[in-house]
């Protein structure tokens, strides 16, 4: 049973909260690319202070609460990329997990992207072993499109696999589609 949640812009003063959640993710081997102390609360701030003309930074709520947080912005300021958008983040916080949070998320974040013409491809990338995370993204017409091996390296020395995702907005062709035309 999915629960209610209020999903809102994020704002400046979400960044302490966003950090320290994020700070804890990040303490599980393989959750995040950053480590805990890589994450700076001004870093958030100025990234929400920047998306809020360009991107989309969301917050979930329950009973006021913040339980997640997804950012999806720009790949670069190429006018050829300017199409082209990243999942840069989707963070369930601790305690929340399995509860439908990033299920909200998704949905406003493609809300969001689907009343914009200009974003036409969201791309993401997330760990082979995240399951969880994959399968939502395919819930919501994301594809796979590559692997890449090695691509993170964990403090033991081993690594994971980072898998790219892509989402095409309809009407927008595919290469191999364009290819065969």
């Amino acid at each position: 049973m999915q629960k209610e949640y209020h999903i809102r812009p994020a704002l400046e003063t979400d960044g302490p909260i966003l950090c320290a959640a994020e700070q804890r993710i990040a303490a599980i081997p393989g959750r995040l690319v950053s480590h805990p102390d890589e994450l700076r609360v001004a870093a958030f701030a100025e990234r929400i202070r920047l998306l809020d003309e360009i991107g989309c930074y969301l917050v979930a709520e329950k009973d006021g609460v913040i339980v997640g947080h997804a950012v999806l912005e720009p790949v670069g300021s190429r006018k050829a990329l300017a199409h082209v958008f990243t999942l840069a983040s989707m963070v369930v916080h601790p305690g929340s997990q399995g509860q439908g949070v990033g299920t909200a998320l998704m949905q406003e974040l493609m809300r969001w992207a689907q009343q914009r013409p200009h974003v036409e491809r969201i791309e993401l990338r997330v760990r082979e072993q995240n399951t969880v995370a994959r399968q939502l993204y395919e819930k919501f017409g994301f594809v796979l499109e590559g692997r890449f091996d090695k691509r993170v390296k964990l403090a033991d020395g081993s690594y994971l696999v980072d898998l790219m995702m892509a989402w095409l907005a309809s009407g927008t062709a595919s290469a191999s589609t364009q290819a065969s035309t």
